[in-house]
């Protein structure tokens, strides 16, 4: 029996609403993030809330990891598409395990590390930790290279007590004198301020980048996976991130409204100083010579003396090149 010819032109414009529908599909990524939500986690959020992954068609959900090593471990089983992330996990992980994953840019282009203290412990420079007492979370990735930094500035890592504690008990541990500084990242410095100042004492940071610490810090991850089968969705993504990265930093309110959207519970004063602090690791001397989002191979060479110094290992073990994925 033959149709109608108004159900035929009925039905055959369904089927091209739902061709089309489906030609304008985004594509979904997963997108760790290296630690709980915070200011300095923003970008991603910020691309998120703004639309920017949305106009290059792509449907990000935002994952998070329990640090660097934890998102280098989910890109390879392919948990994740895309990540943040220290570059030295990825490079000892690359070196150790042959994890199937590369770094895409780096994010910070100094070092993040820094000792966190208070202008009355006597700690004015780095030399001035001998003697001291400090505290470090368990699983912070800048105890690896602690007792390095201390080495390259003559400093006798022995001379220094460390206590590991849980990341929350850091603050109010330096606050009520319980040890002369901890070992943090300046993106949480914010965090200290207010604990610090309702006992009348003053926050000072010394970072390490000041001492000889070079390289590349927090950085941007996939996985080989991903670069195989879906090398264009991952230019979009980069390509997205990127906008969405230079808009924040024009926009430190809007980052942290961002954050705020999607996290509730975080404190939207508190992430727009986080994302400010994190600013200077993102644009500084190094990127005004270099450019945004550029691996070079000297600094590369220097991120991975760091991790090769701290594992044991000789440098030739790894060529810092092949763990990064060019052209995105």
């Amino acid at each position: 029996m033959k149709l109608p010819m108004l159900g035929k032109i009925l039905i055959s414009a369904t089927a091209i609403a739902l061709s089309a529908g489906v030609a304008r599909a985004a594509d979904a990524v997963t997108f760790m993030i290296d630690w709980l939500p915070a200011g300095d986690k923003a970008a991603v959020y910020y691309g998120v809330q703004k639309g920017f992954f949305a106009d290059a068609d792509l449907d990000v959900k935002i994952a998070v990891g329990r640090g660097s090593s934890d998102v280098v471990t989910k890109l390879s089983t392919g948990a994740a598409d895309v990540g943040t992330g220290g570059l030295a996990a990825l490079l000892q992980a690359v070196a150790a395990e042959g994890a199937p994953a590369k770094a895409l840019m780096p994010i910070y282009t100094k070092q993040p590390d820094a000792i966190f203290t208070t202008t009355d412990s006597g700690i004015e420079t780095l030399k001035d930790v001998a003697g001291k007492k400090l505290a470090t979370a368990t699983f912070s990735s800048s105890n690896v290279s602690w007792p390095l930094v201390l080495q390259a500035n003559d400093i006798d890592p022995a001379s220094v007590e460390v206590l590991k504690v849980d990341p929350g008990a850091l603050a109010p541990m330096l606050a009520t004198g319980q040890v002369d500084g901890t070992i943090n990242w300046l993106t949480v410095a914010p965090a200290y301020q207010a604990p610090l100042k309702e006992v009348g004492k003053t926050f000072k940071a010394i970072a390490w980048s000041d001492y000889g610490f070079e390289g590349y810090g927090l950085s941007l991850f996939t996985s080989d996976k991903m670069i195989a089968e879906r090398p264009e969705v991952l230019k979009r993504l980069v390509a997205a991130y990127q906008k969405a990265t230079m808009a924040a930093i024009e926009d430190p309110a809007g980052a942290a409204e961002a954050v705020k959207a999607m996290v509730p519970e975080v404190d939207v004063k508190v992430a727009q100083e986080q994302w400010e602090a994190s600013i200077p690791l993102m644009v500084n001397d190094i990127t005004k010579a270099d450019g945004m989002g550029v691996f070079t191979p000297d600094r590369l060479k220097a991120s991975w003396g760091w991790v090769a110094k701290a594992q044991g290992y000789a440098m030739d073990k790894l060529d810092p090149s092949t763990a990064v994925a060019t052209g995105y």
